[in-house]
């Protein structure tokens, strides 16, 4: 019996071609939508879910209230972990964790005759037996006991070493400032590892080396635990919610509070709001899970459709095999059966076709993503994908085919009730309300990525160029800023502590005249050069930028405008203000200028000179046109004044669209899957208006009989599509506008959800739908009346 099914199944097939390639490529379209997204997904529940002590690592983040607002965030006191590990009995291991080089730079390291630059952080002596990073060489609880231990990955022991075994024990230069003993060699890291490194540090060196990390006002470092098995997270919460007021005063003005997140949970719930975790990747990963599903039942629909298009050549079929003794169970068997053969086809296909496009899809989201082929688990969710979209797809076909009464068939044809047809429609209402849903989605976030790349931040980042201080670069600065400005093609030199898209310091130590004593307010706080406001090209709104001409310019400071509101001076230049215990007097007031993401709403800044800081960024503003010649001689000043480093550069532009790296591969992906699952909408579409056409061919001929032109006709049958389309418009325009209004609200700046948006997604969808059905529309207009006759 199977195979006889198997047998009509594939004959069916074979006899309608082009029904056959529209049913198994729209299956297949929809099946690969959902395999690349599937594989997306699970890659990203799957980072830092590694560890094998997951369930007890948590990271600690700090809830601050003052000035009326709740913030928290990630960085907590350079103490903190060692605090509590002596003075909490639940906790195993504690680590704190900080970069070892600003943000966007690297550090340096010499071997032998080899210099390269990796990337790294500092760490406490728990570290390694707290995240389960295998060691190759050494041992977990003393990788890290002295300052001068550092363990490196296998990546970097090949570079410098030749291999794991011979670097343990040997010296490694670091910063060509200290020598290091390589104490341990850990594997590389899976690219499903959040954190990303090639060494790590002793915290031991990092407190040596930071004065500030005593004083508990500070923040910077990230902090992580390890609870023992039998501790419960909440009560261990409660016992550390105030630990910092251990070593601290309490200040009316302020209240800071410990918290606990779940480490693994971290990667995809990053995002604070009134104090609280709210959302992050995990939003993106739930939007494209919806968008997988709705791309395959789009696809499924298309395969009802069509199927039911068909229904009338196998009419007589159904009514045959009633005729000689069929059960209607059989016939759904049957029917569900061919569903589940083209989706065997089509899920082979998609596999094809996925296979075909992962490396740009890995390119566009960064991913290593491959078709995991030796996991049996890959396979039985295919299995179960095969088996789903077969019965979505076939059921409705099957039911409908196999409800026919035989007599009816034989007498008269198959003729569709009220009720199949209003569920055909409502299918076909479903499908452009999801396609025009993504539409919208593309059209608000490219509107929202053009809005950040375009907009004025204040400052100009084209043809900026960063170079990190670092090395004899320190002490050469002068040096180099003289050498620098007579280059051609450089316009202005200066430096700046991190970066100007990356000021992550803040303070609450400042004072002015005035001041509510039960008031703190957290400034945004800068170092920099002469000539910073002239080489950031930046406004200022009163007063003046750092000069050397003059000397008490060394203990004066430059606000921005948003600090000058907080501040209320209706004058600030020439005001006094202080901060910690150093006063001064406000030279300047510059506009604001963004110099965090767009995510972010301006803080009040305050920036103070110090051309001796000694670790940065050097800011370079080059000339158009001359970027090439510039670096060429950059590196060549660096070569002479800094010749243990390599030269490092980075360009502003890129280093602030990294800033948005996740929303850039939100909108090219909502942009490919909007395209398919508007393809596969007018598959279906196609679908239904050949059956409308099969099941209106007498009224047709009637119609032209009377008189009734080509363009009358197809004008008729177009419309009752345009119909649909329309009513989806009315579903999908207020669910867009809910839906991309909400992500619209993780921005801080941001564009506005304007009419021409709907109106451009839906003529766009109108024009397709059109071509779409036109063709059929036309052919059915053209047909002889005689031959449309005489289908009675």
């Amino acid at each position: 019996m199977f195979g006889n099914y198997f047998k009509i199944a594939w004959r069916s097939l074979i006899r309608n071609k082009a029904f056959s390639f529209i049913n198994i490529f729209g299956l297949a379209l929809g099946l690969m939508c959902s395999i690349l997204i599937m594989l997306w997904v699970n890659d990203e529940y799957s980072v830092d879910r590694f560890h094998s002590n997951g369930d007890y690592l948590y990271q600690i983040y700090e809830r601050q209230y003052y000035d009326g607002k709740i913030n928290a965030g990630y960085s907590t006191q350079g103490l903190l972990a060692d605090e509590l590990k002596k003075n909490v009995p639940e906790l195993q291991y504690a680590s704190a964790m900080d970069r070892a080089a600003a943000p966007g730079a690297s550090s340096t390291f010499e071997a032998g005759n080899k210099i390269n630059k990796m990337d790294g952080y500092f760490a406490g002596s728990d570290f390694f037996s707290m995240f389960s990073y295998p060691l190759l060489k050494g041992k977990a609880d003393a990788a890290l006991s002295s300052p001068s231990a550092i363990a490196i990955s296998r990546k970097m022991a090949d570079m410098f070493f030749g291999d794991a075994a011979n670097a343990i024990g040997k010296t490694i230069r670091y910063e060509n400032k200290e020598d290091l003993e390589v104490t341990a060699v850990f594997d590389d890291l899976p690219a499903n590892s959040s954190m990303q490194f090639d060494f790590v540090r002793s915290w031991i060196a990092y407190v040596r080396d930071n004065a500030w990390v005593k004083n508990w006002g500070n923040t910077s470092p990230s902090t992580y635990i390890q609870l023992r098995k039998d501790a419960e997270p909440k009560k261990v919460e409660a016992k550390i919610k105030h630990f910092i007021y251990n070593y601290r005063q309490k200040d009316p003005a302020s209240r800071t509070e410990l918290a606990l997140q779940s480490y693994p949970d971290k990667y995809l719930h990053s995002n604070f709001s009134d104090g609280q975790i709210n959302g992050g990747r995990i939003e993106y990963v739930h939007l494209f899970t919806l968008v997988a599903i709705f791309t395959l039942l789009i696809a499924c629909i298309n395969f009802m459709n069509l199927a039911t298009a068909q229904s009338g050549k196998r009419a007589k079929e159904v009514g045959l095999r009633k005729v000689i003794g069929a059960v209607r169970s059989s016939l759904i068997g049957q029917f569900i059966g061919e569903a589940v053969l083209l989706t065997l086809v089509s899920i082979f296909i998609a596999i094809l076709l996925v296979v075909l496009l992962l490396p740009a899809f890995n390119s566009v989201t960064g991913k290593q993503l491959s078709l995991p082929f030796n996991y049996p688990m890959f396979w039985i969710i295919l299995a179960g994908l095969i088996v789903v979209t077969g019965l979505t797809a076939g059921s409705y076909p099957a039911i409908f085919l196999s409800s026919m009464n035989p007599v009816q068939v034989f007498k008269s044809g198959i003729k569709a009730g009220w009720g199949a047809v209003f569920f055909r429609k409502v299918l076909v209402v479903f499908q452009f309300s999801l396609s025009v849903l993504l539409i919208v989605g593309m059209i608000v976030i490219y509107r929202q990525m053009n809005y950040i790349q375009s907009r004025n931040l204040g400052y100009d980042r084209d043809n900026l160029i960063y170079v990190p201080i670092e090395g004899d670069l320190v002490k050469n600065y002068s040096v180099f800023k003289n050498k620098a400005a007579n280059v051609p093609g450089i316009i202005n030199v200066s430096k700046m502590r991190n970066s100007p898209t990356i000021i992550e310091h803040h303070t609450g130590s400042i004072y002015w005249q005035g001041k509510d004593p039960n008031l703190e307010v957290s400034f945004a706080d800068g170092v920099v050069g002469y000539d910073f406001v002239k080489t950031m090209k930046l406004e200022m709104a009163a007063g003046r930028d750092f000069s050397k001409e003059f000397s008490s310019d060394s203990t004066a400071y430059i606000i921005n405008e948003t600090a000058a509101k907080r501040i209320g001076y209706q004058d600030p230049v020439g005001q006094t203000i202080k901060w910690g215990n150093h006063p001064g007097t406000i030279i300047g007031v510059v506009k604001d200028f963004h110099f965090n993401s767009l995510h972010q709403a301006i803080d009040p800044l305050i920036m103070r000179l110090d051309e001796n800081w000694s670790w940065g960024t050097i800011l370079i503003r080059v000339q158009g046109g001359k970027t090439k010649d510039v670096l060429t001689q950059l590196e060549k000043i660096c070569k002479e004044l800094n010749p243990k480093f390599p030269f490092a550069y980075q360009f502003s532009d890129l280093e602030y669209a990294r800033l948005y790296k996740s929303e850039q591969v939100v909108s090219k992906l909502s942009g490919f899957f909007a395209f398919l699952a508007i393809f596969i909408s007018c598959l279906g579409l196609f679908g239904l208006a050949t059956f409308t056409a099969a099941q209106r061919t007498k009224e047709i001929g009637v119609r032209k009989v009377l008189g009734a032109s080509v363009a009358n006709i197809a004008g008729m049958l177009s419309g009752d599509f345009l119909k649909l389309v329309g009513i989806a418009f009315i579903i999908a325009f207020p669910v867009a506008w809910l839906v991309m209004n909400n992500w619209l609200q993780n921005f801080a700046y941001k564009i506005n959800i304007e009419w021409w948006m709907f109106a451009v997604a839906g003529f766009a969808t109108v024009c397709i739908a059109l071509l779409t059905v036109s063709y059929q529309s036309i052919k059915a207009a053209l047909n002889n009346p005689v031959n449309s006759l005489r289908t009675e």
